[in-house]
């Protein structure tokens, strides 16, 4: 067996740096917990680093270590390495080491849980470089038009790797270099371990650099190899907001053009965002200003936006949902929702359902071809098949303390501007009059009406409201009235 095949089937740690306070974030906030995508930053590196053939996944933290921790927690295999008062990358991976098998003799691979965008064919393409070349040490580079706030890559005439040089130590000359360490490595694990047993502090910033590791292989003549990102981006860290949105701005487009080779029409991709952990089907449309979030998935043929807003949703094949917000909410196949509809958490539309222009639905199933067209408040409902609810329908769910269910079943058809006091049940069958306040049952194919005799009092305003406009107006209507019945008088003598 050659040595680049033994290598080659090395065991493998992955040591994720999630300690750093991030103080230009200014946010109360950890720096790795800011989202893009649909994930934190660090949850980012931890679903690339699921994608590799780990055996060991160490988390290093510190600041704000128990929400780290919850966020992570939930990452299968991930083991937490709480980093002490020794600051720098350096103590970080150093403990983290401290922290494998003694019987580890692998590669370790060090990640920046602040580098969101790094992909796992780049990382195994690392992975292979540094093991087809017997290196010590390898790192990824990149070339960035404005390097500022990286360590830089020194290189020696012949291109071998010098050292890296982090921006607060460098030269004017150093700090020229265009070509930056991306905060990406691969170490032998053994290099590793004796590297930083000699790293100290002596630099501007008082901490253990990893990258002094680098440049203590390099003076004992070990060999450290290079591999440059085919394309920079991916290796750009979060510092502050402005990258938080960069780097945002780039995994979006890197999502939406993934969907796109996938069969998934988007009309506007300067507008549209879809979240790296949503799922969408053959022949979905998404039309400007539409958010796709979260896990929200989305069936075959369905056509969402345009200024849709989509949180950890379903949806159906052939779905329309225009001009709407909804949120964990489901959406049956050939179900419609919008324009202007609000879905909250627990709406639930069967295939060919129908909800409208401004109407809410709030933890409600709506059946099968039933329609909520207008101007609607439907909480906690259960509406059965064949169900037409005339505009203006609210369920008043809510008596001051508990909230009740409001029950219609199969093929009612309700007039406009109807109230259901819940608790109450309307059977299948069952009609209501426009106005109608539903307080009782209403049995199956009943007709409900509340509606008291209208009864009009002459001169109210007038008697009441003297002096105001509306009195005003009001008398002169009864005295053109009169006139007119006058003239009417005469003319039939």
């Amino acid at each position: 067996m050659t040595q680049s095949e033994t290598a080659s089937q090395a065991e493998l740690a992955i040591v994720i740096l999630a300690a750093g306070q991030g103080t230009r974030m200014r946010s109360a906030l950890p720096k790795v917990l800011h989202r893009i995508g649909g994930r934190t930053l660090v949850g980012h590196v931890l679903h690339t680093a699921q994608q590799l053939p780990a055996s060991i996944v160490h988390v290093v933290v510190r600041h704000e270590r128990d929400r780290v921790v919850e966020a992570v927690s939930d990452v299968p295999g991930v083991r937490i390495v709480d980093q002490d008062d020794v600051p720098g990358t350096g103590r970080a991976v150093q403990l983290a080491v401290e922290a494998l098998p003694g019987e580890f003799d692998g590669d370790v691979l060090v990640l920046s849980g602040d580098v969101p965008l790094l992909e796992p064919e780049t990382l195994a393409g690392l992975l292979d470089e540094h093991r087809a070349s017997g290196a010590e040490a390898t790192l990824l580079s990149a070339t960035l038009d404005d390097p500022t706030g990286y360590g830089r890559i020194v290189r020696h005439d012949d291109g071998s790797v010098a050292r890296i040089v982090e921006q607060k130590d460098a030269s004017p000359e150093e700090a020229a270099i265009a070509e930056i360490n991306a905060g990406v490595y691969v170490f032998r694990v053994a290099s590793l371990r004796g590297g930083l047993t000699r790293v100290g502090t002596s630099n501007a910033q008082g901490e253990m650099y990893l990258t002094d590791v680098i440049r203590l292989l390099r003076e004992d003549g070990g060999h450290v190899a290079v591999r440059t990102a085919d394309d920079a981006r991916i290796a750009l860290g979060v510092n502050d907001r402005i990258q938080l949105s960069e780097a945002a701005a780039i995994l979006n487009a890197r999502t939406v053009r993934r969907w796109q080779r996938e069969g998934v029409t988007v009309q506007d991709p300067a507008t549209t965002w879809i979240d790296d952990t949503a799922t969408l089907a053959q022949d979905v449309t998404i039309l400007p200003n539409t958010h796709v979030l979260g896990a929200t998935t989305i069936g075959e043929g369905a056509t969402i936006g345009p200024d849709t807003s989509l949180v950890d949703c379903e949806v159906g094949e052939g779905a329309t949902v225009r001009r709407a917000d909804a949120t964990l909410a489901v959406i049956g196949a050939g179900a419609t929702v919008g324009p202007y509809a609000y879905l909250r958490a627990g709406a639930e539309l069967a295939p060919r359902a129908k909800v409208g222009t401004y109407v809410e639905v709030k933890n409600s199933q709506i059946g099968e071809g039933s329609k909520v067209p207008h101007l609607s408040y439907i909480g906690d409902t259960t509406i059965g098949r064949g169900v037409n609810l005339g505009a203006g329908a609210i369920t008043a769910n809510y008596d001051d303390i508990t909230k009740h269910r409001t029950e219609i079943e199969d093929e009612v058809h309700t007039g406009s501007h109807n109230v259901f006091v819940a608790p109450v049940r309307i059977a299948a069958g069952a009609k209501t009059g426009a106005g109608a306040v539903i307080r009782k049952d209403v049995p199956a194919g009943a007709l409900a009406l509340s509606v008291s005799p209208q009864r009009n009092i002459e001169g109210w305003v007038e008697k009441n409201r003297a002096g105001t406009a509306a009195a005003a107006a009001a008398e002169r209507a009864r005295t053109a009235e009169k006139a007119a019945d006058g003239a009417q008088e005469q003319d039939d003598d």
